[in-house]
């Protein structure tokens, strides 16, 4: 990997675990605290900072610092973890996110600007904890055990760093070398000696296991903490060993006894490296007395160190870099190309099956029928890699709960069911933005003032819902409010004044309240911040029209309105149901077929709209031989195919039932954007291309031309 890819690497992480930080401390502010979510945010600051300090990016190091001294104060229960304390540490994420923005666009520079609110932010998170910004604390001194005499110290100005890396940390994730490169960020490393003792014989080598260690002398103002923190990660499977300057000579006595290495040669690599003078190696040597040989202490480990540094804790991490190395990180681009592939795949395959059904040879049909199946397997894991749970996106809106509701005045609760609901990550990139502005306009006009909703009987707290959930093969997001509802005589009389309406035309609620999805339509009294100048509404149902995806609103007035947005799972690869009429071939998605009837044995009926009854079910129909204005004569034998969508069951008579079809989707050209009815193409095996019907967009256009019947174009 290059220094640009890792550079990638480290920003996507980084971002990933801002979003872990803001989650937990949003929690902390609404719930107990809890240490390990308090653990969480110290570990994702420590690792954006180590992670910098690769890279060389120094003012995200320095920011970065100071939010973990301040979270490392509250793991130590020094600090106290309030709604202010919060409020600024969301804050500075919100800057490290700005932070990391800029060196993903290029600029590792800051301006002005961004430099005065970074120095801001860390005077205040140091204010926190009495600490003014270059005036280091007091080193932590060593812990001695009682039966070595202190004697004099050392006149060395340099910290000494005894490292043996245990033989998993490769496997682990962890580069040794990396832990030295962020040493300088810290301070200078004035002298380093590679010791590769513990290296078997080359027949007897592990690739994957690591045998070295380092003697390190190096000079930092830093606190002894902060040259902890370095190998916070690799501590419990290595042998970290630190020494402050001006450490006294029975503090080196120990090392020298705890290291592997031969006694007179570690005495050597002290004397090289400047933390040891001739005459103080001599004193440590003049110690090794043989009374002290059988019962020798070894210098207490870096982790004991740390009274904050709970075995707890330790556990956690060694179980969180395992579970990480579980996952890898994929280009999105590939894949894409992955199901691209996948579909030219799916498409050769029924080409293949077509001319082995023309052949009529048993074994070549055997043999593609294998084929399909495996294709058709790969075809579903291909898909899977791009499912994602949808409460990744859910999550981001406590924090758009938390900040709105306080720019409002309003106590607001969100309440998120079906976060585990997975779809397409290309649909759940999109559908952020048209949710983001349904919650704000939820909380800006739906739900009331906190006096409003006391005189209506209402509890003062006001709760917005987002809720998804799987339906007839779409997905279902739903946001809904307890606040006061739509008025429908406001909207109408609106509607009217714009002439999007006549005054004496009829329309049924739910035609009424979708006219808010009309450009440029809003009934707010006043222009806010947040909502109110008519834009928004029109973009949220184009940008979920785009999709393939449809948008309906149902309210009550007192009670509140509930948003519901229908979604396909995937925009790629679905499992169709191939019809003829004509001369031509549709598919319809098979997840919306609930069954297929012939025509002529139900008893049909017509008052101006096609229906039959169904087992005692009234199912209006739709001939789709007429309404695509189809060439050549009806079959004798016409069926029905009833599908089902957003609760809503109709009949499509079609002439021929052609099976199942797995459906690559392919988009129409700009011509074809206004289409509602048609959802994309597909090529069959032959080489023909058939139409995908949009069953949703159909049902909701054929509702409407009968009751405003303008002829079909296409």
């Amino acid at each position: 990997m290059n220094i640009d890819d890792a550079l990638q690497t480290f920003i996507a992480e980084s971002r990933d675990l801002l979003r872990e930080m803001e989650d937990a401390l949003l929690r902390c502010e609404h719930s107990q605290l809890d240490p390990e979510l308090v653990n969480a945010l110290f570990r994702a600051a420590h690792t954006i900072k180590g992670s910098a300090g690769l890279f060389g990016l120094d003012h995200i190091v320095k920011f970065t610092h100071a939010a973990e001294s301040v979270l490392d104060k509250v793991r130590s229960a020094e600090l106290e973890l309030g709604t202010e304390l919060v409020a600024m540490l969301l804050e500075s994420r919100d800057h490290i996110s700005l932070l990391i923005d800029q060196v993903s666009a290029g600029s590792v520079v800051l301006t002005p600007d961004i430099e005065e609110t970074s120095q801001r932010l860390i005077d205040q998170l140091f204010s926190h904890i009495g600490k003014t910004e270059g005036i280091q604390q007091p080193t932590t001194p060593v812990a001695l055990p009682a039966e070595h005499p202190q004697g004099d110290r050392s006149e060395s100005e340099l910290w000494h760093l005894s490292l043996r890396f245990g033989a998993d940390v490769l496997r682990s994730g962890m580069d040794p070398l990396s832990f030295l490169r962020y040493l300088s960020t810290l301070g200078h490393v004035e002298h380093i000696v590679t010791l590769p003792d513990a290296m078997p014989a080359e027949s007897q080598m592990d690739p994957e296991s690591c045998y070295l260690g380092f003697e390190v002398a190096f000079r930092s103002e830093a606190n002894q903490d902060d040259i902890n923190g370095v190998f916070d990660f690799v501590r419990e499977d290595s042998q970290i060993l630190i020494l402050p300057p001006h450490s006294q000579l029975s503090d080196y006595f120990q090392l020298i006894e705890s290291v592997p290495e031969d006694d007179e040669r570690i005495g050597s690599i002290l004397l090289k490296c400047g933390t040891l003078t001739p005459s103080e190696l001599s004193s440590v040597q003049a110690m090794r007395h043989p009374s002290h040989a059988a019962d020798t202490v070894s210098l207490v480990p870096l982790e004991m160190q740390k009274s904050n540094a709970q075995p707890a804790e330790l556990k956690q991490v060694k179980e969180n870099k395992s579970t990480d190395n579980r996952f890898i990180r994929v280009d999105a681009e590939k894949l894409d190309q992955l199901i691209n592939l996948v579909g030219e795949l799916i498409i050769c395959g029924a080409g293949t099956g077509q001319i082995a059904k023309n052949a009529g040879i048993p074994e070549l049909l055997e043999s593609t029928s294998t084929l399909q199946r495996l294709v058709e397997e790969v075809r579903d894991s291909a898909l899977n890699l791009r499912m994602v749970q949808i409460g990744s996106t859910f999550s981001r809106f406590q924090r758009v709960v938390r900040d709105v509701s306080l720019e409002l005045g309003k106590e607001i609760e969100l309440v998120v069911n079906g976060a585990e609901t997975e779809l397409d990550k290309t649909v759940v990139e999109k559908i952020g933005d048209p949710l983001t502005h349904l919650v704000r306009n939820a909380m800006d006009h739906g739900i009331e003032p906190a006096d409003a909703r006391r005189e209506a009987g209402k509890p003062e707290k006001g709760t917005l819902r987002l809720n998804a959930y799987h339906d007839s093969g779409s997905i279902v997001i739903e946001v809904a409010d307890d606040g006061r509802g739509l008025n429908r005589d406001r909207i109408f009389a609106k509607a009217v004044e714009r002439g999007l309406i006549s005054e004496g035309q009829t329309l049924s609620d739910r035609e009424i309240y979708n006219l808010i999805f009309e450009a440029g339509f809003s009934t707010a009294d006043q222009v806010s911040n947040l909502s109110g100048r008519g834009v928004g509404m029109d973009v949220v149902r184009r940008n979920i029209e785009n999709l393939r995806g449809s948008v309906e609103l149902e309210s009550h007035e007192g009670v509140g309105t509930t948003v519901r947005i229908r979604l396909p799972l995937t925009l790629a690869i679905i499992d169709g149901f191939l019809v003829g009429v004509g001369d031509s071939a549709y598919v319809l998605p098979l997840e919306m077929v609930e069954e297929c009837i012939e025509l002529a044995a139900w008893d049909c009926q017509s008052d101006g709209k096609e229906y039959l009854k169904l087992r005692g079910e009234v199912l209006p129909y739709i001939r789709l031989h007429d309404y695509f204005s189809q060439a050549g004569q009806r079959a004798e034998r016409e069926s029905v195919v009833v599908v089902r969508y957003a609760g809503q069951k109709a009949g499509l008579v079609v002439d021929k039932l052609m099976g199942e079809f797995q459906t690559v989707i392919k988009r129409l050209g700009k011509v074809f954007s206004k289409t509602k009815d048609i959802g994309g193409f597909t090529i069959l095996g032959s080489g023909d291309v058939a139409l995908v019907l949009d069953v949703g967009g159909l049902l909701h256009q054929v509702e409407h031309e009968q009751m405003y019947p303008v002829p079909y174009n296409v």
